[in-house]
Protein backbone atom coordinates (compact mmCIF):
# COMPACT_ATOMS: atom_id res chain seq x y z
CA UNK A 1 0.00 0.00 0.00
CA UNK A 2 2.89 2.38 0.76
CA UNK A 3 4.28 1.98 -2.76
CA UNK A 4 0.87 2.78 -4.25
CA UNK A 5 0.66 5.95 -2.16
CA UNK A 6 4.20 6.90 -3.14
CA UNK A 7 3.65 6.64 -6.90
CA UNK A 8 -0.09 7.24 -7.42
CA UNK A 9 0.35 10.77 -8.73
CA UNK A 10 2.65 9.79 -11.60
CA UNK A 11 0.22 7.91 -13.90
CA UNK A 12 -2.29 10.73 -13.44
CA UNK A 13 0.43 13.22 -14.32
CA UNK A 14 1.27 11.18 -17.44
CA UNK A 15 -2.39 11.21 -18.47
CA UNK A 16 -2.60 14.95 -17.82
CA UNK A 17 0.41 15.51 -20.09
CA UNK A 18 -1.27 13.53 -22.88
CA UNK A 19 -4.66 15.22 -22.50
CA UNK A 20 -3.16 18.70 -22.18
CA UNK A 21 -0.28 18.24 -24.59
CA UNK A 22 0.15 21.92 -25.46
CA UNK A 23 0.33 22.90 -21.79
CA UNK A 24 2.91 20.17 -21.17
CA UNK A 25 5.00 21.43 -24.10
CA UNK A 26 4.73 24.98 -22.77
CA UNK A 27 5.91 23.86 -19.33
CA UNK A 28 8.78 21.80 -20.82
CA UNK A 29 9.77 24.83 -22.88
CA UNK A 30 10.02 26.97 -19.74
CA UNK A 31 13.18 25.22 -18.58
CA UNK A 32 16.72 25.18 -19.91
CA UNK A 33 16.62 21.70 -21.45
CA UNK A 34 16.26 21.31 -25.24
CA UNK A 35 13.63 19.41 -27.25
CA UNK A 36 10.48 19.96 -25.17
CA UNK A 37 8.38 17.50 -27.20
CA UNK A 38 10.94 14.73 -26.63
CA UNK A 39 11.07 15.61 -22.93
CA UNK A 40 7.30 15.34 -22.63
CA UNK A 41 7.22 11.97 -24.41
CA UNK A 42 9.98 10.66 -22.15
CA UNK A 43 8.18 12.09 -19.13
CA UNK A 44 4.91 10.41 -20.08
CA UNK A 45 6.70 7.10 -20.53
CA UNK A 46 8.57 7.35 -17.23
CA UNK A 47 5.48 8.45 -15.31
CA UNK A 48 3.30 5.74 -16.84
CA UNK A 49 5.65 2.74 -16.71
CA UNK A 50 7.89 3.06 -13.65
CA UNK A 51 5.06 3.32 -11.07
CA UNK A 52 3.56 0.07 -12.35
CA UNK A 53 6.95 -1.61 -12.10
CA UNK A 54 7.41 -0.31 -8.55
CA UNK A 55 3.98 -1.46 -7.36
CA UNK A 56 4.33 -4.88 -8.98
CA UNK A 57 7.87 -5.32 -7.67
CA UNK A 58 9.21 -5.95 -11.17
CA UNK A 59 12.67 -4.36 -11.31
CA UNK A 60 11.29 -2.00 -8.70
CA UNK A 61 14.70 -0.77 -7.55
CA UNK A 62 15.73 0.24 -11.07
CA UNK A 63 12.32 1.80 -11.73
CA UNK A 64 12.49 3.76 -8.48
CA UNK A 65 15.99 4.96 -9.37
CA UNK A 66 14.79 6.21 -12.78
CA UNK A 67 11.73 7.87 -11.28
CA UNK A 68 13.84 9.50 -8.55
CA UNK A 69 16.15 10.87 -11.27
CA UNK A 70 13.12 12.19 -13.12
CA UNK A 71 12.01 13.99 -9.93
CA UNK A 72 15.47 15.48 -9.36
CA UNK A 73 15.66 16.78 -12.94
CA UNK A 74 12.16 18.21 -12.69
CA UNK A 75 12.93 19.93 -9.40
CA UNK A 76 16.26 21.41 -10.44
CA UNK A 77 15.34 22.52 -13.97
CA UNK A 78 11.62 23.31 -13.76
CA UNK A 79 10.98 24.44 -10.18
CA UNK A 80 13.82 26.92 -9.72
CA UNK A 81 12.11 28.87 -6.96
CA UNK A 82 15.29 30.83 -6.23
CA UNK A 83 15.08 32.55 -9.64
CA UNK A 84 11.96 34.55 -8.73
CA UNK A 85 12.53 37.97 -7.14
CA UNK A 86 8.95 38.01 -5.82
CA UNK A 87 9.46 34.78 -3.90
CA UNK A 88 8.25 36.09 -0.57
CA UNK A 89 5.24 37.96 -1.92
CA UNK A 90 1.85 36.43 -1.24
CA UNK A 91 1.13 35.51 -4.86
CA UNK A 92 4.72 35.13 -6.02
CA UNK A 93 5.47 32.37 -8.52
CA UNK A 94 8.53 31.42 -6.53
CA UNK A 95 6.45 30.20 -3.59
CA UNK A 96 4.53 27.73 -5.77
CA UNK A 97 7.78 26.51 -7.27
CA UNK A 98 9.27 26.07 -3.79
CA UNK A 99 6.46 23.73 -2.78
CA UNK A 100 6.76 21.76 -6.03
CA UNK A 101 10.52 21.58 -5.53
CA UNK A 102 10.13 20.28 -1.97
CA UNK A 103 7.42 17.83 -3.06
CA UNK A 104 9.80 16.41 -5.63
CA UNK A 105 12.57 16.09 -3.03
CA UNK A 106 10.17 14.27 -0.72
CA UNK A 107 9.28 11.87 -3.52
CA UNK A 108 12.98 11.33 -4.20
CA UNK A 109 13.45 10.35 -0.56
CA UNK A 110 10.64 7.82 -0.70
CA UNK A 111 11.82 6.44 -4.01
CA UNK A 112 15.37 6.06 -2.69
CA UNK A 113 13.95 3.93 0.12
CA UNK A 114 12.55 1.65 -2.57
CA UNK A 115 15.96 1.63 -4.27
CA UNK A 116 17.60 0.59 -1.00
CA UNK A 117 14.99 -1.89 0.23
CA UNK A 118 13.32 -3.12 -2.97
CA UNK A 119 10.60 -5.75 -2.88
Amino acid sequence: MAKICLVCLFPISALDKMVHWHDAIKQASSGPLPSPAVLVVVGVFVEAVTPVMIVLGWFDRAAAFVLAGFCVVTALFYHRWWKYPDFWSENGKGRAHLWDFLKNLGLVGGLLLVVIAGS
